[in-house]
């Protein structure tokens, strides 16, 4: 099958796509079409004649000239060997910095057209921070036209720390400029509006100074159109270019408008009848003055949004001290490689993710986890770059640097997410690509209808009717709605140590029913332990040296767990000779001529051992733990408790789950009876025992069958298949990297806490997007009719478009204040250690 490229020429929009999809689809020989708007070339696939496509095209109307396109030939041919090698390449994600977006409307256009480039599988825009992530194989520069042929501004981003120095300082800079023109239009557009007020004539009688007068206001106020209000009209101009409507466009049409009539009365007073002779040159620098103020405050709110990135990108070290040939050096983080050998002092930050070699220190990873314990760090253990080292000095070896460390990986999670858009938040994408249109034609069918039917001057009232409805229905508040509050909410998550990788996760997990928790490494610390030791004798530090001295240089997790805490209670075990082991059955040795014996009640038996710890046994056994006896010779010397211990915080957790009214399942492939042991610890509802790693998926699935919103809990790979089939899958960050990626949220800490401030936190968030579209929807509901003349005949009054325009900014700032709301929030405060409900 062969490919061909031709150029075109005059296809601006969608609509054009599609008649030129439609034209080529019906040529014979023609398999699939693929057309490059912003490059303006067309891509066929199939074995139709080149003379044929061309033919197709000129009868589109799309076809480029015909010496252009023998001109092109060899670009064709090039542009078809670099798309089938980018058709090799594997998908990847994009970033994009976008200026000139200010609504829903404008969200929608340059959505479409990224998503009408070649090799682009998603595209979504964020209005809160002015970024646009593209999933897919499109070349960057390829996503960056469609962006500027849309009629907007685009640059990739390729570091996130120094892009978002650039934009704190570009929105900076455009934030004294929005006041100062505001300050500008206000100066000029207040006097005349206080004139009108105070009972000065706002009309104008030919022939007169006054005519002069307000000749030479009119010509102040083009002014303020011109430079205060120029991004308006130069937005509305683009967007019309590539036919589109959007929140500038409603503004220039409105204030040009307002100025262009009242302009019409001074100049030609004659042509109106002498009630129509009343100017509104106050209404276009005042709705530019006040929409300006609205865009300023509420770009200063949006900032506060992003506050949750800014400080784990402030947490990044910006130098490292390197250990190379003996010399301590300190360098540039962006220098250190993989291996390097790194020293880090009390009260310094980590740079890179590494593997302590030497020291010991405790080591605050709050701010990745939002545990606030230190945790101590020595030979062997992990650190995380962007934690801080607190007490003794570390020497480590780097293994992760640059974009691969957690911190890195933290922050590129957190900005996708932050840009993801809820379920929820496509209405506000459906409405958009109806509004603007919508509003135009609500306009002119009110200025008809108060030229029709209302009182006279009938053209001043159609004027401010049209003028007033174009300016009170701008969609800044329905685009700002729903990514303000998920800005906040994922930023808020994340300061708990919450990563939510996906947006649907946000919203699901605020409707969820059901949790069900992997026992080992969920509710438990994932390795045995020693609870407890029972001597017949009821010396319990004899019996645990005793067993030591057995499990001397044994890998068995049992018998490390026994070696773990008779190191813990600094005690030295004997010395011992002929070591013997029964594989699944226990350890012998000799200890001073007698045989020493530990290992399960059965073998013990066989060797002649007399159980008199009976009741000892059943009480460990009963709590979840695997009994072990010692026995020297015949004699029972006593029982040893092992089990992997259900975590500190493990029952407040689920009781907090609980209360919150979720039913709590435990899973686990242990026996019925351990498996019941840990559950009554837990104080889950229900256990699932004896599952295989393989049927976990199965069960889940099931009570979703059942009707149930399922939360799965898990840390291990014999899990990611049921994270991945439960309505939302929560991973334990410390578990392992198969797991978190097959879950949509991860927790960095290894508490279940995080499950219940997860959900806490998306309740909260979809609570407030519904706030903030609910808002959006009323206030555009109320006043498009009110600015119309709806209350016109029942009160008299219509509303001035300097009013609208007030309203209208007023209605942005209250979302995205309303929104910051959420920085204040707290998830509920944990119950005291060992309170039940």
């Amino acid at each position: 099958m062969n490919k061909q490229t031709l150029p075109i020429q005059g296809a601006t929009c969608q609509g054009c796509v599609k008649r030129i999809d439609a034209a080529l689809e019906v040529v014979p020989g023609v398999t699939a079409v693929s057309v490059d708007l912003p490059g303006q070339r067309v891509t066929v696939s199939g074995d139709a004649s080149r003379q044929a496509v061309q033919e197709a095209l000129v009868e589109s109307g799309y076809a480029a000239d015909p010496a252009a396109a023998d001109e092109t030939a060899p670009l064709a041919q090039a542009d078809q060997d670099q798309d089938q090698d980018q058709d090799q390449d594997q998908d990847q994600d994009v970033q994009l910095s976008i200026s000139g977006a200010h609504c829903a409307s404008c969200v929608r256009t340059i959505e479409d057209a990224l998503g009408a480039v070649p090799g682009v599988a998603k595209a979504s825009m964020n209005l809160a921070d002015r970024t646009a992530r593209v999933s897919g194989r499109a070349r960057p520069n390829d996503l960056v036209r469609a962006v500027q042929s849309a009629g907007y501004q685009a640059s990739e981003v390729r570091d996130p720390h120094t892009a978002e120095q650039e934009r704190e300082e570009q929105e900076r800079s455009l934030y004294k400029k929005l006041l100062g023109q505001t300050a500008l239009s206000l100066a000029v557009g207040v006097p005349v509006m206080l004139w009108g007020w105070a009972g000065g004539s706002m009309t104008v009688e030919p022939g007169t100074p006054g005519q002069v007068a307000w000749f030479v206001v009119g010509l102040v106020t083009l002014a303020m159109l011109v430079f205060p209000g120029r991004h308006f009209f130069v937005g509305g101009w683009k967007a019309f270019r590539h036919h589109n409507a959007n929140m500038d466009t409603l503004i220039a049409v409105g204030t040009a408008a307002a100025w262009a009539y009242s302009m019409v009365v001074v100049i030609a007073p004659l042509v109106l009848p002498a009630a129509a002779r009343h100017v509104y040159f106050e209404a276009s620098p005042m709705i530019i003055g006040l929409v300006n103020l609205g865009l300023a405050l509420e770009m200063r709110a949006r900032g506060k949004t992003g506050a949750a990135v800014k400080r784990l990108l402030g947490l990044r070290a910006k130098t490292a001290r390197v250990v190379r040939d003996g010399e301590e050096i300190d360098l540039p983080v962006e220098q250190v490689r993989e291996g390097d050998r790194l020293r880090v002092r009390p009260g310094e930050t980590l740079a890179v993710d590494g593997e302590v070699e030497d020291g010991d220190s405790s080591v605050d990873e709050s701010m990745l986890t939002g545990e606030p314990m230190p945790v101590r760090k020595g030979p062997g253990d992990s650190v995380a770059a962007g934690t801080l080292n607190d007490s003794g000095t570390l020497i480590y070896r780097a293994t992760r640097v640059g974009a691969d460390t957690a911190l890195a990986r933290i922050i590129d999670l957190v900005k996708k997410a932050q840009g993801a858009k809820p379920p929820i938040g496509r209405l506000a994408d459906s409405v958009a690509a109806v509004f603007v249109p919508a509003i135009l034609l609500i306009a002119v069918s009110a200025a008809l209808a108060w030229y029709n039917f209302g009182p006279n001057p009938p053209l001043a009232y159609m004027m401010v009717a049209a003028t007033s409805v174009l300016i009170i229905a701008c969609p800044c508040a329905l685009g700002l709605a729903t990514p303000m509050s998920v800005m906040v909410g994922v930023g808020k998550a994340a300061e708990a140590g919450i990563l939510i990788r996906q947006g649907e996760a946000l919203q699901t997990a605020a409707g969820l029913d059901t949790v069900v928790l992997d026992k080992t490494g969920t509710l438990t610390e994932g390795k045995p332990a020693v609870t407890r030791v029972i001597a017949a004798d009821g010396d319990e530090q004899h019996v645990l040296a005793l067993a030591a001295a057995l499990e001397a240089g044994s890998e068995h997790p049992l018998g490390r767990a026994i070696l773990d805490e008779a190191k813990r209670r600094q005690l030295t075990p004997p010395a011992v000779s002929d070591f013997q082991s029964s594989n699944g059955l226990g350890v012998s040795a000799t200890q001073e001529g007698a045989t020493l014996r530990l290992g399960n009640r059965r073998w013990l038996e066989q060797q002649g051992v007399a159980m008199t710890l009976d009741q000892a046994a059943r009480s460990l056994s009963d709590d979840a733990a695997t009994p072990l006896f010692l026995a020297r010779d015949t004699q029972l010397l006593g029982v040893i408790g092992v089990a992997d211990r259900i975590k500190t915080d493990s029952a407040d957790a689920v009781a907090r789950l609980r209360d919150s009214g979720l039913k709590v399942i435990m899973i686990t492939g242990d026996v019925q009876a351990t498996a019941d042991a840990i559950a009554r610890q837990a104080g889950s509802d229900e256990v699932l025992a004896e599952v295989l790693p393989e049927d976990k998926a199965a069960h889940v699935a099931r009570l979703q069958q059942q009707g149930a919103k399922v939360a799965m809990v898990g840390d291990g790979i014999n899990d990611a298949p049921a994270l991945a089939q439960a309505d939302v899958g929560f991973a334990i960050g410390t578990g392992t990297d198969v797991a978190i990626e097959s879950a949509a949220i991860t927790l960095m800490s290894g508490s279940l806490h995080g499950v219940a401030d997860a959900m806490a936190i998306s309740r909260a968030t979809l609570r407030n997007i519904k706030q903030n579209l609910f808002g959006a929807f009323i206030y555009n509901s109320l006043g498009v009719p009110i600015a119309a003349g709806l209350l016109y005949p029942f009160t008299g009054w219509l509303l001035s478009p300097v009013i609208a325009g007030a309203a209208m900014s007023l209605s942005s700032v209250t979302v995205v204040s309303n929104a910051n709301r959420l920085r204040l929030f707290k998830p509920r405060q944990r119950r005291p250690q060992g309170e039940r409900p």
